[in-house]
């Protein structure tokens, strides 16, 4: 594209996403680092990352959703100190023989069983549908399948939207290239071979590439003790102590930065993806990808 639209090979050059991004984007950043290092053509003006929620090792952050759910009132003291005692902080693959930690997570997945994992806050929406939200293969959808009063109704819309004739020119979608445009697809030839995108975000910031990464504080699917626990284990010291960050004289979150260029920030009230606050999010953003103090 840039060989294509040489006029904007000098504009810095910034790689974006949320959710299982957390996977790809970290080693695309540092695939085309690699690529100026080698010397491929055209050069890009690479300068840095965003990520909300991300997707790091499925293990690791799972095991944070427990302490979240504690936190947020979601399980009893009791059961929460059974958890702890009985699966010694590991909650994702547990022992079949651990029969003590399969009965207390259990009793731990029936307590969120109607809880909407993706803003704790919002009304669960269709069951059969919000369990599939994130594989399932919107084909042939003519019609909303779902009330508009629920928040995944937008992805039905963006599906109908993307899928439109006249989007598909105006965005210069080569006829014939694709067949349906699909959100949150499964059954790509792809292997996953990323167990953890710790490493990649080591080796970025050793290459001093700016980062921001934000956690709707409101999130089960990736909860924030999770995203603040690989951080910390980049082991950089932190130059900006955590702080609130504010707009319109209202608490919008919570912020620190790192001396790898790291920027964390809660979204406070925010769930999964942005959506949720969407005016804080673009405030966050647009401070932090103009250089300024959130």
């Amino acid at each position: 594209w840039l060989s294509k639209h040489t006029e904007f090979i000098s504009n810095p050059f910034y790689v974006a996403g949320d959710s299982y991004s957390g996977k790809t984007i970290p080693a695309t950043v540092q695939e085309i680092s690699k690529g100026n290092d080698l010397g491929f053509k055209p050069q890009v003006n690479l300068e840095g990352y965003v990520l909300g929620n991300p997707v790091t090792d499925f293990e690791f952050d799972h095991n944070h959703c427990i302490p979240f759910a504690h936190g947020m009132a979601l399980i009893s003291d009791e059961l929460y100190e059974s958890l702890k005692r009985n699966c010694k902080g590991n909650y994702e693959n547990i022992d079949p023989h651990n029969t003590e930690c399969l009965k207390h997570h259990d009793k731990y997945l029936k307590c969120i069983s109607s809880i909407n994992v993706v803003h704790i806050l919002m009304p669960r929406c269709d069951p059969p549908l919000f369990l599939q939200r994130r594989f399932i293969l919107l084909r042939n959808v003519s019609a909303p399948l779902i009330a508009d009063g629920c928040y995944i109704y937008t992805d039905l819309i963006a599906s109908l939207w993307a899928n439109d004739e006249s989007v598909r020119k105006a965005l210069h979608v080569v006829k014939g290239s694709i067949e349906k445009w699909v959100r949150c697809s499964s059954g790509k030839p792809y292997d996953f071979d990323i167990k953890s995108s710790v490493p990649y975000h080591m080796n970025n910031s050793i290459k001093g590439y700016r980062s921001l990464i934000f956690s709707g504080d409101h999130d089960l699917v990736v909860p924030f003790p999770s995203t603040q626990a690989w951080i910390r284990s980049l082991g950089y010291s932190i130059i900006d102590e955590w702080r609130p960050w504010m707009v319109h004289n209202q608490i919008a979150g919570y912020t620190r930065t790192y001396a790898n260029n790291m920027t964390y920030a809660t979204v406070k009230g925010g769930g999964h993806t942005l959506e949720f606050k969407p005016n804080e999010s673009f405030i966050m953003f647009q401070r932090w990808i103009s250089g300024q103090p959130l």
